[in-house]
This record gives C-alpha cells, sequence and structure tokens, in this order.
C-alpha cells in the first residue's frame, strides 16, 4: 500500500478504488490485456455479480441507524459498501481467469456501477459485447461480431448452431443437428429422407432403415444405396456374410461370426487348437491335455489315467481342465518342495519359561 493508500500488486500498478481487499488483489497477477480473456470468463464474472445484486437486494448499511446511515452516506442500493460485498464474491478463489479479468476492469465496473444502471441494466451486454468487446450479440460471431448463416427457421435454419455465436471466435460455419446437412442444415444427411407434408411447410428429416445409405423411406425396402456390409437387392439391402466369403480376415485360434453389416472375431474354446466356430465341437485340432471322443474334444484326466502323476511322497493329484496339479495330501504341507506332516511346533523349556 502506498502513501495514498492505494493498493499495489505490481510496480507501478496501484488500485484506488476500496473494493477488492488487499488479500484477493495479492494473489491477481495480470497475464496480457483484457481482450484475450474469453467471452466466457466475462459472461461467469457478469452472471455472478447479478447473483450477487439478488442477493443483496434487501440488506442495508447493518448499523446501529438505518434511517441516519440511508440519509448521510446515500442509499444501500447504490452504494460502495453494496459493491464491495458483491464484487468480493464474485470470482471463487480458484477461478483464475475471473480474478485476472476483474482486476483488469475495475474501471468500466465502478462505471456501471455508480453512472451507467439506469440506462443499461444488462451488465453483460453493456460490460462483454459493448464495453470490453468481448462478446458479441446473439447470431453473431467472430472478432467483428459478423451475422450467423440465417435462413427460414433463423440461425442455421433453426437446425443446428453457428461455429463461434455469442463469441469473438469461431468461423460461423453451420454445425448441424445430426440428420441435417447443408449450409444452412436444409437438407437430409446419408442415412435421413425427408418425410411428406401436408401443409406448405418443409417436413423434417427422419432415419432410414439402419441398413441403408440413402432410402426414400423408412422401411427396409426403401433403400437406394446401402451402407458398407451390405448389398442392394430389390431396393432391399441385405447383409453380406463375410464369413462365406475372403473378406473376413480373422486371427489363429479365433473364428468368424457374422454380425448385421460386419463381423467378429471369437476366441476358439479353450478345447481348440484353431476352430470352425464356438464350443469344443468346432474344432479343428484339440489342445494339449484334450482328447478328441466322439465330436468334441473333451478334457483328459491325467490323474485316473496316469499311473504316478504326481510323483512327489504325500502328493495328491488334482484334475484341473486341460490340466492337472499336484498338491500336498491332507494333513501334509510343503516346506523345501518336499510335502512333510504338519505337526505343531514342539517348545522346549526355556522358551516355556520366557
Amino acid at each position: 500500500m502506498d502513501a495514498d493508500g492505494r493498493v499495489c500488486v505490481q510496480d507501478g500498478m496501484c488500485w484506488s478504488w476500496p473494493l477488492v481487499s488487499a488479500l484477493v488483489l495479492c494473489s491477481l497477477l495480470s497475464v496480457g490485456t483484457v481482450r484475450t480473456a474469453p467471452c466466457q470468463t466475462c459472461r461467469r464474472l457478469t452472471d455472478s455479480f447479478i447473483k450477487g445484486l439478488e442477493r443483496t437486494a434487501n440488506k442495508n448499511f447493518g448499523g446501529g441507524n438505518t434511517a441516519w446511515e440511508e440519509e448521510k452516506l446515500a442509499k444501500y442500493a447504490r452504494s460502495e459498501t453494496r459493491l464491495l460485498e458483491i464484487v468480493e464474491a464474485v470470482c471463487d478463489k480458484s477461478d483464475f481467469d475471473c480474478n485476472r479479468l476483474l482486476e483488469q476492469i475495475e474501471d468500466q465496473v465502478e462505471t456501471w456501477w455508480f453512472h451507467r444502471q439506469q440506462e443499461a441494466p444488462d451488465l453483460f451486454q453493456w460490460l462483454c459485447i459493448e464495453e470490453l468487446r468481448l462478446c458479441c450479440p446473439p447470431g453473431h460471431y467472430g472478432p467483428e461480431c459478423t451475422e450467423c448463416p440465417s435462413g427460414p427457421g433463423g440461425v442455421c435454419g433453426g437446425l443446428g448452431r453457428c461455429e463461434g455465436e455469442g463469441t469473438r471466435l469461431g468461423d460461423g460455419d453451420c454445425v448441424c443437428d445430426p440428420g441435417y446437412s447443408g449450409v444452412l442444415c436444409q437438407d437430409c444427411a446419408h442415412g435421413y429422407y425427408r418425410e411428406k407434408s401436408s401443409n406448405h411447410t418443409q417436413p423434417p428429416c427422419s432415419a432410414c432403415h439402419h441398413s441403408c445409405k440413402k432410402c426414400t423411406g423408412p422401411q427396409d425396402n426403401k433403400c437406394l444405396d446401402c451402407k458398407p456390409g451390405w448389398i442392394l437387392h430389390s431396393n432391399k439391402c441385405v447383409d453380406v456374410d463375410e464369413c462365406g466369403t475372403e473378406l473376413a480376415r480373422c486371427p489363429s485360434n479365433t473364428y468368424c461370426f457374422n454380425t448385421d453389416g460386419s463381423y467378429e472375431c471369437r476366441g476358439c474354446d479353450q478345447a481348440c487348437v484353431g476352430c470352425m466356430g464356438s464350443g469344443p465341437a468346432r474344432c479343428k485340432k484339440c489342445a494339449r491335455g484334450f482328447r478328441l471322443t466322439g465330436a468334441k474334444c473333451l478334457d483328459i484326466d491325467e490323474c485316473s489315467e496316469r499311473a504316478i502323476a504326481c510323483p512327489g511322497l504325500n502328493e495328491a493329484c488334482i484334475n484341473e481342465e486341460g490340466s492337472f496339479r499336484c498338491e500336498c495330501a491332507e494333513g501334509f504341507i510343503r516346506r523345501d518342495s518336499i510335502c512333510v506332516e504338519n505337526l505343531p511346533p514342539k517348545w522346549t523349556n526355556s522358551q516355556l519359561l520366557t
């Protein structure tokens, strides 16, 4: 704080208004200029300011003699005290962009509060669009607030949004709603058709059958062109069975499973080495630990077929799908790769006395 009571946050940058506490100002470091602040930050700031107006609408100075204060200190509604209360709560402490912008526009905020409120009650319009030129009016975009492309129904025909609308950014191109395309979103996109209308209004675009790329109606027999994985036959898109052709490319130990408009490569059963379908009955060859029994690859029970599946002393054989394992028999535990009897520990006299 300098000799005049101003709060200084940088060399040569001091603030005279008492509306922002020194604690808040010291956390703000100005980067760039006001014009680099995005429209959304200004919108967020002004929206929060309006909420502050509503929050303090029924407040007063809070002293012991409100009538005297209103007479001598001017009305609370337009007072510096109320402005201070609002400004201190406008930005969250973690919102750096909002705090930075607030730091840079203190003169404009003061001007609007004390001199422009009545003639310009819309703070966002006056501050963000007209004064700071960070935003554009609805239906406009870009640095010069160029008018968005419009047609029947409004901006982008009412069937899309103008890229950058309301901001100083964007190229103004129409981003159409699903089902629509064209400069003004007046055409039906691929996979959609124009419904018939009994009046003079332009009917909406509706989705074709899921197999159609182009169509004249919603039924599967109204197709004009098909999506990949389908072939047109008598105005109907018929699924291509890639699994019955050379179109499918599946890695080893998988099989081809046909789906609508495509196919999937699914894993073979664990009993198989290569397969022609799901399950142990479609194996090309049985995997290790399995044997062809009838038409299926079934598990080999090594524990019953091998004379000594587990050669270790006091070991038991446990059969598993496609394999087996050796465990210590009941009452035994493994120590140093040997199954020994699981006996309780023996205590010496010295251990018992301690």
